[in-house]
């Protein structure tokens, strides 16, 4: 199995990119991870609506060229559906076993993801109502999977 974590921006602060790092370590038993950064586009202070609207398609027109035909894509956004942890692992193995191997999940930058890449999302994932900086996000995410696994094969995991 594939994972990919698709996201707008870098990761800069040593504390987020090890966070990353060790969950990806771990997952490393389960499946292959590959993590793929676009970059973010600058947004001036006080960017009308149609200056943001132009910004969240320059970034999903990068997110989506890195998205392949055959993905499975889970979109994080707020409008998303909330799920436990073992909810999220039985909808990862059901997908899988419905003979998906690729798992894209991605991430917005600070405006969120634009529609075009909401309507090519096979499935739309919220964390909570809250709005996270990105780089929480990741290893939140990352967390999540390796919790995911864990679950569908009945190893421990902390509740």
């Amino acid at each position: 199995m594939q994972i990919n974590l698709l996201a707008v921006g870098k990761l800069k602060e040593k504390y987020w990119t090890g966070a990353v790092d060790e969950y990806a370590k771990r997952l490393s038993s389960y499946c292959k991870v590959n993590i793929v950064e676009v970059p973010d586009e600058p947004t001036p202070d006080n960017a009308s609506a149609a200056q943001e609207e132009v910004i969240k398609k320059k970034e999903a027109d990068k997110l989506l060229a890195k998205v392949g035909e055959r993905d499975y894509v889970i979109a994080l956004a707020i409008q998303g559906k909330s799920v436990t942890s073992e909810e999220f692992a039985e909808h990862l193995d059901k997908m899988a076993t419905q003979g998906y191997s690729t798992f894209t999940f991605v991430i917005g930058g600070s405006l969120g993801l634009h529609e075009d890449v909401l309507k090519r999302a096979n499935y739309k994932l919220s964390f909570s109502k809250f709005t996270f900086p990105h780089q929480m996000v990741r290893v939140i995410l990352l967390e999540q999977v390796y919790r995911a696994f864990r679950i569908q094969r009945g190893e421990p995991y902390h509740k």
